[in-house]
């Protein structure tokens, strides 16, 4: 490839030009040493760039730093610009940030520095609309960090109206009257270059996702709130308005819009509750201002991701917020359930998605989408900010604040989808969250029969194993199938009458005036190797029963013919069983426990080419 530099590039871009794709060879590479009270856990690297004539230092945005990790950013290489911004500093001085590069020749290949560049010297021209900005002054009220310039931009306060919002026509309201549509700032940076010791700055960030106002109240007082995420070509970052301000801007603020803003309070970002790959976050205060972009700029993305596969989720910590995408392969029917902190029903909806990784894993959908969800046609759903825990080996929930999308418009979702329309839904894919607890992760659950359960001598560890089988009901017991419990949610111990109409939790130490029934279901599963006892509880014993507790209880002390009936009509039906076997002691005496953890309905489809893919794997043997 050539190496020829573009000469004399670096002087016209610090004029305000605008170069297509310069090529610059990199002189040198520095990471950068934040300040110990950021507790940033991103690098940054300081470069110098040379055309052959002048050399001038330049950032790169955080996406490139797996190039200097890889060793392909290297002193003396020559690379090729394909994206980038130039800020104006103090003293009427621009900084270059990569956005993009191309690697055009390694520093090995090249050998030594080209030409005899001298640095680039100071001043040069205000931009070329032959405007300058104002320079912002250091003053001993506003520390900064050492080696570190505020990205400068035209002051907030010198656009009419600023510190205010805009109405609903466009125009900008300050504190006083309104002065009439706003123009928006001569200058923006990029979202990667803000830290907390700019004082003074504008990006130009498109919206792409707003929360619902939410309310809080602890003894520090009460108030609402809400949060959305900003992106541009270099990044994200998520701002917060609290109070005054989430009444100020909320209605005003559009989903997939760009808005020029200015003037929010930076922070240490808690990285714990959100999946945006930014060091800080953003506060919103009084003198913030939004003003809309009244031109549609499609080079501002409408919204980053960073996903991971699913295999890659064994391998990550619980309570991890992640973006993923993939393949609805099935999903459950929308479920109600009560939670024990605040007593409230909850909707929910659990997915089974697919990826290229050939592994499934669960992902629970809560609320309005669980309702509106139609898993019918196999859809490609992504979603930006899921939780990851360890229920039941790893699974994905979302969450107040995620971002879901169906079917959205981007490369990876059209090539899983072609992948799954053409290869993927005949695949005997594994599922991370049916794996055996304990067993470290990565663990899979393969389906195994009764007889492979013993001959593998599954529950003889100190942890219990897990494995899932397909098998009839062949008896069940209803003496002791179920009993009286405490009625509080958090308990379901067993209470005892007191003869009076009352019943005592000796658990909780209290009299209730009711109690509720329990299902405590004992039933003996075959398939065609062996037999097994199970101890299936409330809802997994309701589901076998097609009956809830409280019902069965009824007919036990109304109708017992009916009552008979049930056990009688449950018999002899197939399931997919989800089990649980551990050696545990009874009366000194050791034996195997096995537990039904969840319990399913036959799938023909999933049944059929689960045999379909067993017979090709003993047919390859």
């Amino acid at each position: 490839m050539s190496t020829q530099l573009s000469s004399g590039a670096l002087e016209a871009i610090n004029d305000g030009q605008q170069i297509d794709k310069p090529v610059f060879q990199l002189l040198a590479l520095k990471k950068l040493n934040p300040a110990a009270s950021t507790n940033t856990t991103v690098d940054r690297y300081r470069i110098m760039l040379s055309d052959g004539v002048h050399n001038n230092t330049a950032m790169l945005a955080v996406q490139l730093n797996q190039m200097v990790a890889d060793g392909q950013l290297e002193p003396n290489t020559v690379i090729c610009l394909d994206r980038y911004v130039c800020n104006k500093l103090a003293g009427n001085r621009r900084v270059v940030i990569i956005l993009e590069l191309t690697v055009v020749a390694p520093g090995s290949q090249v050998g030594g520095k080209i030409g005899n560049p001298i640095a680039l010297p100071l001043g040069g021209g205000g931009g070329s609309n032959g405007q300058q900005a104002p320079a912002l002054q250091h003053t001993p009220q506003q520390p900064m960090r050492a080696g570190a310039s505020p990205m400068g931009v035209a002051k907030a306060n010198s656009f009419p109206g600023a510190g205010g919002s805009f109405n609903k026509q466009g125009n900008y309201g300050g504190a006083g009257p309104s002065t009439g549509m706003m123009s928006p700032p001569k200058q923006a940076q990029p979202i990667s270059s803000l830290t907390p010791y700019q004082n003074r700055w504008t990006i130009k960030a498109r919206v792409s996702n707003k929360s619902s106002v939410r309310t809080w109240s602890n003894s520090r007082g009460e108030g609402k709130l809400f949060s959305m995420d900003l992106c541009d070509q270099s990044g994200e970052i998520r701002a917060t308005a609290f109070k005054e301000q989430c009444d100020k801007f909320y209605d005003l603020i559009e989903v997939g819009k760009v808005y020029f803003i200015s003037r929010g309070t930076l922070k240490t970002a808690n990285r714990q509750y959100t999946s945006i790959t930014n060091d800080y976050e953003m506060t919103f205060n009084n003198d913030t201002t939004m003003v809309p972009c009244e031109e549609e700029d499609d080079s501002i993305p409408t919204m980053q991701f960073d996903f991971r596969t699913i295999g890659q989720l064994e391998d990550m910590n619980k309570d991890a917020i992640l973006d993923v995408i993939g393949v609805v392969k099935s999903a459950s029917d929308v479920t109600t359930i009560t939670t024990k902190t605040t007593n409230r029903e909850l909707t929910k909806r659990e997915l089974h998605i697919i990826d290229d990784s050939s592994k499934v894993v669960t992902l629970t959908l809560w609320g309005n989408e669980a309702e509106k969800f139609d898993g019918t046609s196999n859809p490609v759903i992504a979603v930006k900010g899921a939780r990851l825990s360890d229920f039941g080996g790893r699974s994905l929930s979302v969450l107040m604040s995620s971002t879901l999308m169906i079917n959205p418009d981007i490369p990876r979702a059209h090539h899983l989808k072609g992948w799954y329309d053409t290869v993927g839904h005949t695949q005997d894919a594994q599922s991370i969250s049916e794996q055996r607890m304990g067993a470290g992760a990565g663990a899979n659950s393969n389906w195994l029969t009764l007889e492979e359960v013993y001959s593998q001598n599954l529950g003889q560890g100190e942890k219990p194993d897990y494995f899932t089988t397909k098998g009839t009901i062949i008896f069940m017991r209803k003496e002791n199938s179920m009993y009286m419990a405490c009625p509080s949610s958090e308990c379901n111990k067993k209470v005892s009458d007191n003869g009076d109409g009352s019943y005592h939790c000796e658990k909780c130490g209290k009299d209730y005036p009711d109690f509720q029934y329990r299902l405590l279901l004992s039933a003996n599963v075959a398939d065609p190797t062996d037999t097994q006892w199970t101890t299936c509880f409330q809802e997994t014993a309701e589901t076998i029963l097609g009956m809830k507790a409280d019902e069965l209880g009824r007919l036990k002390l109304e109708d017992e013919q009916a009552f008979n009936h049930v056990f009688e009509k449950a018999s002899f039906e197939s399931y997919v069983f989800r089990m649980r076997i551990k050696m545990e002691s009874y009366n000194e005496e050791a034996r195997l426990k096995c537990t039904c953890m969840s319990v399913k309905p036959i799938d023909v489809k999933e049944q059929s080419k689960k045999l379909i893919m067993d017979i090709r794997t003993l047919a390859a043997a």
